[in-house]
């Protein structure tokens, strides 16, 4: 219980009246929604990139169990919050900006994907991952508490370190 709070702590989120991420252009079809102070939305700093080929991706679920990482399809079909922003990565270096809407303001679970063969289909060798509240990811599926996010009227902000497989031990940062 007290590891879920800590995670669950991490995960807090500052909002602004015009967020901005230091030296980098807000990407996604959803960047007018952080850029203009509108919201609700999530601007994601994406820092940790192995390198910058594929594209970029951010997934936002509903925040429970049964639903986390669940298909897409399946959730829309249900008529259950589903939004997905792609972008190709940037050349260039330092961290990502990346913007997605949200429904209302409340608790949402958010995904990060670093989908470096382009396939769009996450591939465990070679792809990256993270969540905002940025705890080591090891081999399985995460737990749902490192994905949430909270989302007040404005624009939450969060700092997504990406992950990808580091041997035996799972998911960790590059560096």
């Amino acid at each position: 219980m007290i590891r879920v709070m800590k995670m669950m702590v991490v995960a807090v989120v500052t909002v602004a009246a015009v967020p901005q991420v230091a030296g980098a252009q807000v990407l996604g079809s959803d960047a007018a929604a952080c850029t203009n102070g509108g919201g609700p939305a999530i601007l994601a700093r994406i820092e940790g990139l192995k390198d910058r080929k594929g594209n970029l991706k951010l997934e936002l679920y509903p925040a429970n169990e049964e639903d986390f990482l669940q298909d897409d399809g399946v959730l829309v079909r249900a008529g259950k919050t589903f939004r997905r922003v792609q972008v190709p990565t940037p050349a260039g270096g330092g961290p990502i900006a990346m913007c997605i809407r949200v429904p209302h303001p409340g608790r949402y679970a958010l995904l990060f994907t670093h989908d470096r063969d382009g396939k769009n289909k996450f591939n465990f060798w070679s792809d990256g991952a993270g969540f905002p509240a940025n705890t080591k990811l090891g081999r399985r599926k995460p737990p749902l508490a490192s994905a949430l996010i909270d989302v007040p009227n404005g624009v939450a902000m969060t700092t997504i370190r990406a992950q990808y497989l580091r041997g035996l031990g799972g998911f960790g940062p590059v560096d």
